[in-house]
């Protein structure tokens, strides 16, 4: 295989990052855990979980952290999800939790210890400026053995991800809403709790290069 440049690894990367990482956040193992954990709610686990390393904080500092999830949405899930446990202990569960998914899912993937070297390269150079969920989640512990490391530094990479594409957005002058409504639609929009009329959005729309098309504006 020929070696590829930085972008061409970037693209190459970008879908699996992101698709894992969705997949162990809405499995039904994940929430199975969060119930065990104490949480009533699986979303109140998501988003204590997973916001939980930006410390006590506002529910407002998480809606931006977060970006693209409608405002009252956010503060009744993080606000229900920290009353369980708190925010750091709410963080330090599902980072557990991620590590417990990667042991019963990439435990027989072929390269699990190699995705770990490259990981850690990766999580340990990238910059965190204007990162929150990147910066958080890359200063917290993890797990040793190589399923369980490998998954959390696909969630790491994950929010990394995310935050550089809400960073794009906002500077291209688009809300997170309207970056929704331009790319996935009124659907995802809804996913994400947005409710009552969603405003229009079309002329907004521009068709970007081929090889930079993403196929989700989510960083969930």
């Amino acid at each position: 295989m020929p070696e590829l440049s930085a972008e061409e690894a970037v693209e190459q990367i970008d879908h699996t990052v992101h698709d894992v990482g969705s997949r162990f956040m809405l499995h039904q193992d994940t929430m199975t855990r969060s119930a065990e954990s104490g949480f009533d709610n699986p979303f109140a686990f998501y988003f204590a979980g997973r916001g939980g390393v930006l410390g006590d904080v506002d529910a407002s500092v998480v809606v931006a952290a977060m970006g693209w999830f409608q405002a009252d949405a956010v503060r009744a899930m993080w606000e229900a999800g920290i009353a369980v446990t708190g925010a750091r202990e709410a963080a330090r569960l599902y980072g557990a939790a991620c590590a417990a998914w990667g042991r019963d899912h990439l435990g027989n993937v072929d390269g699990v210890d190699r995705l770990v070297t490259l990981g850690e390269q990766l999580v340990g150079g990238a910059e965190e400026s204007g990162l929150p969920l990147f910066a958080g989640w890359r200063a917290e512990p993890r797990v040793t053995d190589s399923p369980g490391r490998a998954m959390q530094l696909v969630h790491v990479l994950r929010e990394w991800r995310g935050g550089l594409h809400l960073v794009a957005t906002t500077a291209a002058g688009l809300s997170p809403l309207e970056a929704i409504l331009t790319n996935e639609g009124e659907g995802q929009a809804r996913f994400f709790g947005w409710q009552g009329d969603l405003p229009a959005c079309t002329n907004l729309r521009s068709e970007p290069p081929t090889r930079l098309r993403r196929r989700s504006t989510s960083g969930r």
